[in-house]
């Protein structure tokens, strides 16, 4: 059997899945809070026709046996939550978290989601809610309409309106292994297994992020070195292709020869 056909098959495949998350990363380059996605390959079980360490007779042992491999695979695609770039807004409820730390998020069916995205708004009742209407928790109280907001980097919240001055402190959430976490969409995500239990802090204290008030906080994506892996992944795929056209003319003379 030509396992060169079938290991190029099997990389042209994995270099697909790599050009699907660089492309994914390039599409949410202005995203906030978005964490780019790096891809993590495996190569396959190998055929062994002749096991290196057998006695081959006399007590004698084979230094180097035959290793056939069978390609690669994908074997994670795992988010990279370095900081991204603050970007100054303005806005008094958009808040940035530098540091370790997400935002907790009452999703529509009662369950918590976890987000690094803070342009936040004021909903009908004072609520402090996503883009999207989705309460955030955190500490997060209402806040009269009209009411001067400011938040210091500890987290601490200072409300003065008509009917006097009202303060509060937020809290931010933290997990053992935040690559664990399973993306949701709409710059959520949520708890597994593989990330370990929700912990709670307040910013700017043992090891959680700061507040910064006014900011938000942007993607990851560095478009240069995405595009550089772009360019690495067309070659590979391309190299890949070339192997299993290689294959094919190789059957293809085999096919034809005449006794």
């Amino acid at each position: 059997m030509n396992l060169s056909l079938y290991s190029a098959a099997t990389g042209m495949e994995a270099q697909q899945l790599n050009l699907n998350t660089i492309a994914n990363n390039l599409a949410n380059v202005n995203t906030p809070g978005f964490k780019r996605s790096k891809i993590e390959f495996q190569d396959l079980l190998y055929q062994k026709p002749r096991a290196s360490g057998t006695d081959s007779g006399g007590g004698n042992l084979i230094p180097t046996g035959i290793e056939v491999g069978n390609g690669s695979r994908v074997a994670a695609t795992s988010k990279v939550f370095t900081q991204g770039q603050l970007t100054n807004t303005g806005e008094k409820l958009d808040l940035a978290v530098q540091g370790d730390g997400f935002f907790e998020v009452q999703r529509s069916d009662g369950t918590i989601g976890y987000t690094r995205d803070g342009s936040f708004k004021l909903n009908a009742q004072g609520q402090v809610v996503t883009v999207d209407g989705m309460p955030i928790l955190s500490g997060f109280q209402a806040i009269p309409a009209g009411a001067n907001v400011a938040i210091s980097e500890d987290g601490q919240v200072t409300v003065q309106s008509s009917s006097g001055t009202q303060t509060f402190r937020l809290t931010l959430t933290r997990f053992a292994n935040p690559a664990g976490l399973r993306s949701m969409g709409g710059n959520l995500y949520e708890e597994t297994g593989a990330s370990g239990t929700p912990e709670s802090g307040n910013p700017g204290e043992q090891g959680f992020g700061r507040t910064i008030q006014g900011y938000i906080e942007a993607s990851n994506v560095n478009i240069v070195e995405e595009m550089v892996a772009l360019i690495v992944a067309q070659r590979a795929y391309e190299i890949n292709s070339k192997s299993v056209q290689s294959s094919d003319e190789m059957l293809q003379n085999v096919a034809n020869m005449k006794r």
